[in-house]
């Protein structure tokens, strides 16, 4: 299948292209730029391939949770150039892109939700289907879910806040990849065999995870340096 995934919900910018067998992917640290940036480089993908949009048979977006801003430009470019080009829409969860991306079976995915918080879910792996073993929700690490079993922790929740979370996991932790992030690659595996199986939805269906119902923030907090 031809497919377009991409993933602007941290402060990377993640995109893949797949062109029957080829995968053309980019990824860099984008930070705020990555809505001013995400266009050009898909235009560059699809250049690439020597493909143009309508070429392609749908695309894929980190759906979040994740930074509000990001998040919503995810979703509006998928949105947008699906409405263009006529193309079907899927929205992955983030946190279940960073278990897939991990490598791993049985993960505890974790990325800071700023504010002192955590966007968390665990998920295991069994015959190539993940299942959803802890819900997505945001949380205080402190307050992170108890799980039995053996995990692996990822994300940048691990990065920042692996001292409270190994503390609730001590005995539960195989190791730690905190240095992963949510890749457009991953959430193109997860969505193929949903647009193969005829399942992605019309693009004016594409909608954002939000598990937080904070969207602004207060004077104050603006001013200490907070961001959502």
């Amino acid at each position: 299948m031809n497919l377009l995934a991409l993933d602007t919900s941290t402060e990377f910018l993640s995109l893949a292209l797949q062109v029957g067998d080829e995968t053309y992917s980019h990824y860099q640290h984008a930070g705020q730029a990555a809505s001013q940036l995400v266009l050009p480089k898909i235009q560059v993908l699809l250049n690439s391939a020597n493909v143009k949009l309508p070429d392609l048979q749908g695309i894929a977006f980190g759906a979040g949770p994740g930074a509000f801003t990001g998040v919503r430009v995810a979703c509006g470019v998928a949105q947008g150039l699906g409405f263009g080009a006529n193309l079907p829409v899927h929205g992955v969860n983030t946190l279940l892109a960073l278990a897939q991306a991990s490598g791993e079976s049985k993960v505890i995915a974790c990325l800071d939700a700023r504010m002192g918080e955590i966007y968390h879910a665990a998920f295991v792996k069994e015959n190539d289907v993940w299942i959803e073993f802890s819900k997505t929700s945001v949380c205080k690490p402190e307050a992170a879910p108890a799980l039995s079993g053996n995990w692996v922790g990822v994300g940048s929740g691990w990065a920042i806040y692996g001292e409270i979370l190994g503390k609730i996991y001590a005995e539960n932790l195989i190791k730690t990849m905190a240095e992963i992030t949510p890749t457009a690659q991953a959430i193109l595996q997860l969505a193929t065999p949903i647009f193969a199986a005829g399942k992605a939805k019309p693009a004016n269906e594409a909608a954002p995870i939000y598990v937080r119902n904070r969207v602004a923030l207060t004077t104050l907090e603006r001013a200490a340096g907070q961001r959502l």
